[in-house]
């Protein structure tokens, strides 16, 4: 508890993110057994995923909550998500050994949030879902009588994904591996390379990831990376990062061709150069781009109209990965949202240039928000008739009884239906002449 109250501490009151929070308070502490490490994370992240939920029942029901000292406050913070996740009351306030306003407040928590309920269907949608209002509002317009379900989803701990590092093995292969190690293990239902690892563990210590048979990547990323469908020849991912995409790419190339992984961040592409050793691929071409959009065409001069496949994995709001970066949805504002529609615009435009006649451009983001998925990608095609959409079910594995894994040629992936994060996919292919 004294470790997930320092790590709380500095996501609230510092504004870290949520992750580097943990990694700090986690690292020096080499006496909590890997249980014990898990079990801190997974407190933070509950009560960060119900933070606004929280902060309006804990107001309601524990009088003078605020004139509280800060660290009193955010172990009752922790203490209340534990209600929130199903524990009882009396229990949590027992091991606690709350005062007895503390307890008292624990104790009314359920019934209170089951009466947020009633409330118009916006503002339930804000609190019970721990959302900005914006945000709410947004989601209900887009997902109507789904927006509920969506935001209980996107509330919920993501499972653990492996893809299959094909370089180096079959699924089949590695899923044998995994359970000598001791994991249990299953093939994912939408992703031929996806493996869910149900064993609760540190994934990383495991031999068959230091020996880079696998790397950890949701199901839907793992779907996006399939759009491309890459030939083995020149190959580009315009905002590669630490590489996840560009090893499936590679993999799916058979370390052939060329694959340039080109991102603005150098430190994230030296990320990118390690799991490449790991992994085995070969055929990385890796290069730090300016941000400057000028200079930016200037560096990628040599690679102009040459690309038979491109990918813009652009940077956007998070809003399909709450479940698993649950305070970016705190950080998210409409001026921020605004900027990354400016943003996704500007990449589109700069990136097709490098498509030659005949290749395709491959736009993805990890948003659930029309803004930044249909509204851009028609956009780009009504500036642009040497484009045009090319249905994206022709490039992914039907899936069988479930959901459709597209909406009008566009993969569109959503927590609640498909068990996935959020995605969205569009292939724009380039007329040949």
């Amino acid at each position: 508890m004294q470790a997930a109250l320092e790590a709380y501490s500095l996501f609230r009151r510092e504004r870290w993110l949520a992750d580097r929070a943990l990694e700090h308070t986690l690292r020096p502490k080499r006496n909590l057994y890997a249980n014990e490490r898990r079990a801190v994370s997974e407190r933070v992240y509950a009560t960060v995923r119900r933070q606004r939920t929280i902060d309006h029942l804990l107001d309601e029901l524990r009088p003078g909550f605020h004139a509280l000292p800060s660290s009193r406050q955010d172990l009752l913070r922790l203490h209340a998500a534990r209600v929130l996740e199903g524990e009882s009351p009396a229990t949590v306030g027992r091991a606690a050994a709350l005062d007895d306003a503390d307890a008292r407040a624990l104790e009314q928590i359920p019934k209170a949030a089951a009466a947020l309920e009633r409330l118009p269907a916006d503002r339930k949608l804000a609190l019970l879902g721990s959302l900005p209002d914006f945000l709410a509002k947004r989601f209900r317009e887009e997902l109507g009588p789904d927006a509920e379900a969506a935001v209980a989803a996107m509330n919920t701990r993501a499972p653990l994904c492996a893809r299959t590092n094909t370089l180096k093995g079959t699924r089949e292969a590695l899923m044998q591996r995994l359970r000598e190690e001791g994991v249990d293990c299953r093939p994912a239902p939408l992703s031929p390379l996806g493996i869910f690892l149900d064993t609760r563990l540190n994934a990383f210590s495991l031999k068959s990831f230091k020996e880079g048979f696998f790397e950890l990547q949701d199901e839907g990323s793992q779907l996006l990376g399939q759009l491309v469908d890459p030939p083995p020849t020149r190959v580009v991912d315009a905002c590669a990062g630490a590489g996840g995409k560009s090893l499936q790419l590679s993999a799916e190339m058979k370390n052939r061709g060329e694959l340039f992984a080109l991102d603005v961040d150098g430190r994230r592409l030296e990320e990118l150069k390690r799991r490449a050793r790991r992994d085995g691929v070969h055929n990385v071409r890796i290069r730090e781009v300016p941000a400057e959009r000028e200079a930016a065409l200037a560096a990628l001069e040599d690679l102009r109209g040459k690309a038979d496949r491109v990918l813009v994995d652009a940077p956007c709001s998070g809003t399909g990965t709450f479940r698993r970066k649950p305070d970016a949805r705190y950080r998210l504002s409409p001026e921020e949202l605004a900027m990354h529609l400016e943003r996704q615009r500007a990449l589109l435009e700069q990136f097709s240039t490098l498509v030659k006649p005949g290749g395709r451009l491959i736009y993805g983001t990890c948003s659930i928000l029309r803004a930044e998925n249909e509204d851009v990608v028609e956009g780009f095609l009504s500036r642009h008739p040497e484009f045009s959409l090319v249905p994206a079910e022709t490039r992914l594995p039907a899936p069988g009884k479930g959901p459709p894994l597209t909406r009008g040629g566009y993969l569109r992936l959503y927590t609640h239906l498909h068990g996935t994060d959020g995605f969205f996919g569009a292939i724009l292919g380039r007329a040949k002449t």
